[in-house]
C-alpha cells in the first residue's frame, strides 16, 4: 500500500456486550486523534451510518462475529477493515489487543496489504415476488427451525435440479466460511483467495452426504419442499427468517467484497489454520 494512505474518518466498531472492547476503542480513538486523524467515531453505529459518513477505515474490536458484522458494514463502501482480537478465537482478526499501537503506526505509514475476499448475495423470492436480500461473508444456512425434525430441501444449479435433501439443513458458504460452520459439518477448507461457492449438507438422511464446490459464476437455488414445520434462513448468524414451502433462496457470488488489512505474508492462512485447528475454544467464546 502507498505510504500516502492517511485515513481521515475512522469508525471503531466494538462488540456491544464487551465493556473492555468499548474501553479499548476509546484508547484507540485518543491515539488516532493525537496522530492527526480528523474524525474518529466510536459510538454504536448502524450500517446506514457507515454508508452515509464516508469513512475510509473501519477498525473492529472483538472476535470473528464482530469481524463478520464489520465486513458487511464496510463492503458497500469498499472500505478496508482492521480486526483487533478481543475474543478467544479471532481467526479473521489481524492483531492482538496488545499489538494495536504498532499496527496502527504501520497503517498510517502505509505498511500493509489489502486482502480481498468474496461475499455471497442471497435473495428470498416467493411466488415470483422478491422479498429481501442479504450479503454475507461466511455463509447462508437454510435449516430446520424450532422443531427437531429434518427438513426437505431441493437444490438447483443454474436452473437444473441438483438433488433433493432430507437433512437438518444446507450451508452455502464462501471460502472464508469454509473454516466455520461448513468445516464443522464435514466440508473441505478452501483458500480465501478463491471465489467458489461451497454447498454442504448438515446431517443428511438418505441424501447426498458430500460437499460440492460450485463455480464462482453459479446460481444456487434452494427451496423448502413439503415440510410439516417451517425451515428458516440465517446469514452469518443473523436472526433466522421463517421460510414457506416453495420459497426460492437464490444465492450467487456478491458484487460486494470484503477488504481486510493484513501485515502478514499471504501464506499466513495455512499457518493460522493449523494453529487454530489445534485449539479447542471455550463454548463461551466472545464474538
Amino acid at each position: 500500500m502507498s505510504a500516502s494512505f492517511h485515513p481521515h474518518h475512522v469508525i471503531l466498531l466494538s462488540h456491544p456486550a464487551l465493556l473492555e472492547a468499548a474501553r479499548e476503542a476509546q484508547h484507540l480513538a485518543d491515539w488516532l486523534r493525537a496522530e492527526g486523524v480528523a474524525t474518529v467515531q466510536c459510538a454504536p453505529v448502524t450500517d446506514q451510518q457507515v454508508q452515509a459518513c464516508g469513512c475510509d477505515l473501519l477498525i473492529a474490536l472483538g472476535g470473528d462475529g464482530t469481524m463478520l458484522r464489520a465486513s458487511r458494514m464496510a463492503a458497500a463502501q469498499d472500505v478496508p477493515v482492521l480486526g483487533i482480537n478481543m475474543g478467544r478465537f479471532g481467526f479473521l482478526t489481524e492483531v492482538e489487543r496488545s499489538e494495536w499501537p504498532m499496527a496502527l503506526r504501520r497503517v498510517l505509514d502505509g505498511d500493509f496489504r489489502i486482502e480481498t475476499r468474496m461475499m455471497l448475495h442471497a435473495e428470498q423470492w416467493r411466488a415470483g415476488r422478491f422479498l429481501q436480500a442479504w450479503d454475507v461473508l461466511n455463509e447462508v444456512v437454510i435449516c430446520r427451525g424450532a422443531a427437531v425434525r429434518p427438513v426437505r430441501l431441493q437444490a438447483h444449479i443454474d436452473g437444473s435440479l441438483l438433488a433433493n435433501y432430507m437433512a437438518d439443513g444446507l450451508i452455502a458458504a464462501t471460502p472464508t466460511g469454509s473454516t466455520a460452520y461448513a468445516l464443522a459439518s464435514g466440508g473441505p477448507v478452501l483458500p480465501p483467495e478463491l471465489r467458489n461457492i461451497l454447498l454442504v449438507p448438515v446431517a443428511p438422511h438418505l441424501s447426498i452426504d458430500r460437499a460440492i464446490v460450485l463455480a464462482e459464476t453459479s446460481q444456487l437455488t434452494i427451496c423448502p419442499q413439503d415440510n410439516l414445520y417451517p425451515a428458516v434462513l440465517s446469514g452469518d448468524g443473523l436472526p433466522p427468517v421463517d421460510l414457506s414451502d416453495g420459497d426460492e433462496i437464490r444465492i450467487t457470488n456478491s458484487d460486494l467484497r470484503a477488504r481486510f488489512i493484513r501485515f502478514q505474508e499471504p501464506g499466513y492462512f495455512y499457518r493460522s489454520l493449523t494453529m487454530y485447528m489445534q485449539k479447542n475454544p471455550a463454548a463461551g467464546e466472545v464474538l
